[in-house]
């Protein structure tokens, strides 16, 4: 599948059409195994990347997107330009490796350009083909892509101004409003002062990546620094992604942060940069990237992930000790917490549950009597290592409980003589809108429950939370109250929003 300019061409991909159905479909089916595995665990946002100029521009942008999996399991795309006024694209429902292959990749790199690539994971707008980005539109014959990842709390308000004034939405993202608000004010013909004016009308998060059909590509952080977007070097070739990791893959030189509200525009002439005027007084990096989106070996503003984990897991033993047998995360989640939890509290650290690391996304259903199969799968436990113990258990976060229920009474019925569990995270009370998916307060299991009813609730001995100044404190960040987006801990939102946002706002 070619998608050139937006107009998607058959040009000999295998099965298409077939294809297109499959995925529509398939993408229910996943959705319904990834309940029943991850019930209850947050889900990531979305993940950018982008190279300038570069001949296996194609190639290098689906290792990027690779590295960036984690980050959105939904859809993925990557668009090219690599002829005057056209982009290609190629994007599917899915893993990265389900929907490219290296025939795909040279027939849109054609001899190679300037690339960019997205993951996506929904928070605004539906799971389906049509949302897959980067989003390509055409205008006066120029070609245009973005790739996104935050959501945009005024999305509904702008996308009802602009269908007033004759705008025509192909997509029920809130993307899709930045490139019209971005078209609307390309009347001369300047693409930076387009996107200046498109983003004073924006509010949320945001990190985008721009390709335009000359092949610049251009990187744009919201005012608050909500979501991570770097800036790399690749033997004279300049990238942007959403996280370090995904330089380390393509053998990228990190270079540095795009500062809130900067824009980066990178083309012929290198790299210019566009800072606001009056730069907030405070950021508002959502501090969960630390906590659970970003990978353990990606550096977020001058923090290692995986140092920053343990760092909160040492702080978690500090304010909450208990004697124990050993301490154990559930794979992958709590790992590098756990660590730091066993190291400072000097209680053995132990991998009582084994994780198969092959279990795909599709795997074949087991008939009702194997209900819980889907759980068991997935991880095993070393009986010899829980008959009999006390256990402390370190999650990173509790969001709906199921799945931390589950896993406690797994250890019950394993004959675990006590089970106790720490939050490397405070309570999660409140809803998010800046692009973590729970965006209902009913859906936050401790904003419904005390403290003694979710011990209860999760079937525990003992439960503690990390306390939002232990979290802080461990952050290791000078005045990290003012430079951290924490409102799902404590309701302080940094941006203003109406009752009408929703995961389905936009139609």
């Amino acid at each position: 599948m070619i998608e050139k300019a937006g107009l998607i061409e058959d040009c000999g991909m295998k099965n298409f059409w077939k294809g297109y159905d499959y995925c529509s479909e398939i993408s229910i089916q996943q959705q319904s195994q990834q309940n029943c595995l991850c019930s209850g665990v947050p889900k990531e946002e979305c993940g950018v990347f982008g190279i300038y100029r570069h001949p296996e521009a194609a190639q290098l942008t689906y290792f990027g997107l690779y590295a960036l999996q984690h980050r959105g399991q939904e859809s993925a795309g990557i668009s090219v330009a690599r002829e005057k006024d056209k982009i290609f694209s190629h994007k599917g429902m899915g893993l990265v490796h389900d929907i490219f292959d290296m025939e795909d990749l040279k027939r849109i790199e054609g001899g190679g350009g300037s690339a960019i690539g997205h993951v996506r994971y929904s928070t605004t707008g539906d799971s389906n083909l049509t949302n897959a980005q980067p989003f390509v539109v055409q205008h006066r014959g120029r070609a245009y892509a973005v790739a996104h990842n935050g959501n945009l709390v005024n999305a509904h308000i702008l996308k009802n101004e602009l269908e007033e004034n004759g705008s025509i939405f192909q997509t029920t993202m809130d993307s899709e409003v930045f490139l019209h608000l971005f078209i609307k004010n390309l009347k001369q013909g300047n693409v930076i002062q387009a996107i200046q004016k498109a983003v004073v009308k924006i509010e949320g998060a945001y990190s985008f990546v721009l390709l335009t059909c000359k092949g610049e590509v251009i990187g744009v952080k919201d005012p608050h620094g909500f979501r991570p977007l770097a800036l790399g070097k690749l033997n004279g070739h300049y990238v942007l992604s959403s996280e370090t990791c995904a330089f380390d893959l393509v053998q990228a030189e990190f270079v540095r942060e795009l500062d809130p509200g900067e824009i980066v525009i990178i083309n012929e002439d290198g790299v210019q940069s566009i800072k606001p005027e009056k730069p907030l007084e405070t950021r508002s990096l959502c501090i969960f990237e630390y906590i659970y989106f970003a990978r353990p070996d990606s550096t977020i503003c001058g923090k290692n992930v995986y140092q920053m984990r343990k760092a909160l897991g040492r702080q978690l033993a500090k304010e909450s000790h208990v004697d124990a047998d050993f301490v154990m995360p559930f794979p992958d989640s709590g790992n590098y917490s756990a660590i730091g939890y066993a190291e400072e509290s000097g209680i053995q650290f132990e991998m009582a549950m084994i994780r198969n690391h092959y279990v795909g996304r599709s795997f074949i259903q087991p008939t009702q009597s194997m209900r819980d199969f889907a759980v068991r799968v997935k991880l095993n436990p070393v009986r010899e290592l829980i008959k009999g113990k006390e256990i402390i258990i370190i999650e990173d976060s509790i969001i709906r409980g199921t799945t931390a229920r589950t896993r406690v009474q797994a250890l019950r019925n394993l004959g675990a003589k006590k089970v106790h569990m720490r939050i490397s995270c405070p309570p999660h009370r409140f809803p998010c809108y800046y692009g973590i998916d729970f965006s209902t307060k009913g859906e936050l299991v401790a904003a419904t429950k005390t403290q003694m009813e979710l011990t209860h609730f999760l079937g525990l001995d003992t439960l503690h939370y990390l306390s939002i100044e232990g979290m802080l404190e461990a952050s290791g960040v000078e005045n990290p109250a003012d430079n951290f987006c924490k409102a799902c801990f404590d309701g302080s939102y940094p941006v203003a929003f109406d009752s009408g946002i929703s995961k389905k706002c936009m139609g």
